[in-house]
């Protein structure tokens, strides 16, 4: 299996800043670096608007600069439900202080930021989207050749042969918006990995991770090893051990291609868009576009996040 990324793939970063993708923001700065060109916050764990808060604080703790855009709020159809409070804390961050940052979001949405991005590195642009994909699908809207156009999308979400996580067939980003998470399934990706609860539940961080997150790193790892004790506390009591699943940042990590696929599945993936209780499952399917869901990745994958995000460049 090859690596997601070249030496000169650019990263557009969908999220909804909590907990596990403030860890991901800081894999992806000490890894991809300048490489990381635009920022979209979607609604998700916490309000679309919160999330972008969230996402401009922990890039002043690091000092870096990334454009950072406003996504969409509500889902394709019907509204916003709140997010996930109590898995990541009201304000998304598990009540850790994130000082004000001086920058500021973008006047463009995040539809209109990733277009200009296409424009502007067109097959070199890859797509990380690790929230739930209302605003990829709405950015497919504007854009009906996006998908043709970058290099492709790694995107977190979905539970193939293990069960959900908001139901008992349905995965968060797929299930908080299943209309738009069938529409970026169908579109022809040049390349598209599934980086599903398959995979993800079974990579974690543990307090000696955190511990050594925070040792002799800066203020944006101190932050984000601060931020896994409230994570720790909703993961603890169903997992029997004190220790969080590496959902958003394991996702990263094989679009960087720090981390490689061992164990995948080749083929459509069809999402229940259904008011049943199935709504959000993801399945294999028959007819569609192939994608690549991984089932499994090689090394140590808890070390390699790790060590990205202790990298010396954030202060």
């Amino acid at each position: 299996m090859t690596d997601t990324a070249t030496p000169e793939t650019v990263f557009y970063l969908d999220c909804d800043t909590g907990i596990d993708d403030a860890l991901a923001l800081a894999y992806l700065l000490g890894t991809a670096g300048d490489r990381l060109v635009g920022i979209g916050a979607t609604s998700g764990n916490v309000a679309a608007a919160v999330g972008a808060e969230n996402t401009l604080r922990l890039l002043g703790l690091a000092g870096a600069t990334v454009p950072v855009a406003l996504g969409e709020h509500h889902p394709r159809r019907g509204s916003f439900d709140g997010g996930a409070p109590h898995v990541h804390g009201a304000d998304g961050v598990g009540g850790v202080p994130l000082p004000e940052s001086d920058s500021r979001l973008v006047a463009e949405s995040a539809v209109e930021l990733l277009a200009d991005l296409v424009e502007r590195f067109g097959e070199r642009l890859h797509i990380i989207a690790i929230a739930p994909l209302t605003t990829i699908s709405r950015a497919l809207d504007v854009i009906p050749d996006l998908a043709s156009r970058v290099d492709g999308i790694t995107l977190m979400g979905g539970a193939v042969t293990v069960p959900g996580n908001i139901t008992p067939h349905a995965e968060a980003n797929i299930a908080n918006d299943a209309q738009a998470a069938a529409h970026v399934l169908a579109a022809e990706w040049r390349s598209a990995t599934v980086v599903p609860l398959d995979v993800t539940m079974r990579h974690r961080f543990e307090p000696r991770h955190t511990a050594e997150l925070a040792r002799d790193a800066g203020a944006l790892a101190t932050a984000v090893s601060a931020m896994f004790e409230a994570y720790f506390d909703f993961y603890e009591p169903g997992l029997g051990v004190r220790a969080a699943p590496l959902h958003d940042p394991l996702a990263a990590a094989i679009a960087v291609g720090d981390v490689v696929i061992e164990q995948s599945l080749r083929g459509a993936l069809a999402v229940d868009t259904s008011d049943s209780p199935e709504r959000g499952r993801t399945t294999r399917a028959d007819t569609g576009p192939s994608t690549t869901t991984v089932l499994e990745v090689g090394g140590d994958a808890a070390e390699r996040i790790l060590r990205g995000a202790r990298t010396p460049r954030l202060r």
